[in-house]
């Protein structure tokens, strides 16, 4: 059955400005620009601006499928607003049970290379992708700190140092070395 309208609304807080043009969200604020490509999704989508900037998205003629597809824009443009005003920050973890691991950081945070892993040789390299640095943990021993401003770019560059420390050929369940995400969160933190 196809629903006739839905309407999704985003309130925009102050200080970011967010402008739409041919399905491409800027969202701008103090810690700067990111930019998306909705153009695959079929929805009219709109900034209202009154007392307070609101943010109008709708579907005509949506099958249940097409629907879903307004809360999933809506909360991509909720993190977009999130990462210019507080920037997201994911900590990791290395656990290991006998071969320390060694995460070395290149390139003033734009890579980091990890040795040791099981006590291999291998050498893994891994950039870490637009707008995203990484840094050792100051206070915690074994801890990677991944900051930046695009939530895609922060969890998909955890997601590859997690990725490249899996264990082959080995029991999971006992061989659980590697580097883990430990903690989620936002760089500014709520009072």
């Amino acid at each position: 059955m196809l629903d006739v309208q839905k309407i999704e609304e985003l309130d925009i807080p102050e200080g970011v400005e967010v402008s739409i043009k041919s399905r491409i969200i800027n969202v701008t604020g103090p810690r700067g620009t990111l930019t998306k490509n909705v153009r695959h999704v079929n929805m009219d989508i709109r900034v209202l601006k009154s007392k307070k900037t609101q943010v109008q998205l709708t579907v005509w003629q949506g099958s249940r499928k097409h629907v879903a597809c307004l809360r999933t824009i809506r909360t991509m443009i909720n993190n977009m607003v999130i990462g210019v005003t507080k920037g997201f920050q994911y900590k990791m973890r290395t656990v290991y049970a006998h071969f320390p691991i060694n995460c070395i950081i290149q390139e003033s945070g734009k890579a980091v290379e990890i040795r040791n892993f099981l006590g291999e040789k291998t050498v893994r390299h891994i950039d870490m992708l637009d707008g995203v640095v990484i840094t050792e943990s100051k206070a915690q021993k074994d801890e990677l700190i991944l900051e930046g401003n695009d939530i895609d770019n922060v969890s998909q560059s955890a997601a590859s140092i997690q990725g490249i420390c899996r264990v082959r050929n080995k029991d999971i369940r006992k061989f659980l070395d590697g580097i883990y995400v430990s903690e989620r969160g936002t760089i500014v933190q709520d009072d």
